[in-house]
């Protein structure tokens, strides 16, 4: 996690990650970058990670979680569950499943760079940005990831960012976002992401 001062109320949290400390996996097959926990000091309800995939191997199990997947970078995974199999690779559509199910993970050609939304006691959502188009999303933690450099505009304010950021705002409202990649970009370059909890 980001351990600087957050910023004051309404201005976004901005986390760098590739400074955020690695932590490696158990098994040895890759590693995840912890971007965004809420609420912190406590029982998480959401949390959004950067991981490396460096090896084939089934998913941890996260029962009463839902989870949000997608491809960053390198050709792609294979996942497959008791039912079903999805060949995931950049550029595709996050996928969505319940958390209980552990996958198993097959690489299609080296290691990958995935992003992960998981919520629990709430509902979360990952969305592909479209470049210039607006988002209004009516949740209580608003965020953006992006995988290069550009501009965000939202709450009445302007934030530009780095290649591989991910900018969050608490209590957002509904109001639009926008961002604009500062070079012309491949599609899905950047991801909205949303979660409300239950009360």
């Amino acid at each position: 996690m980001n351990t600087d001062r957050p910023p004051p109320p309404g201005v976004p949290h901005v986390v760098d990650a590739p400074s955020v400390p690695p932590q490696p996996w158990r098994n040895g097959g890759g590693q995840t970058r912890e971007l965004l926990v809420w609420p912190q000091g406590g029982d998480w309800r959401l949390r959004i990670s950067r991981a490396d995939i460096d090896a084939d191997g089934p998913f941890s199990a996260f029962p009463q979680v839902q989870r949000w997947f997608t491809v960053l970078q390198g050709a792609g995974v294979v996942l497959t569950f008791a039912d079903a199999q999805y060949t995931l690779k950049p550029g595709a559509a996050p996928l969505c499943f319940d958390g209980t199910a552990a996958p198993g993970c097959r690489l299609l050609d080296g290691p990958t760079q995935d992003l992960n939304l998981m919520a629990r006691q709430g509902n979360g959502m990952m969305l592909p940005v479209q470049s210039g188009q607006a988002w209004s999303g009516e949740f209580v933690i608003r965020a953006l990831y992006s995988t290069v450099a550009g501009v965000w505009s939202g709450a009445g304010q302007t934030c530009r960012i780095a290649a591989h950021t991910l900018l969050w705002l608490e209590s957002a409202g509904a109001g639009a976002w926008v961002f604009e990649p500062q070079e012309p970009a491949a599609a899905h370059c950047a991801w909205w992401l949303g979660f409300t909890p239950q009360n």
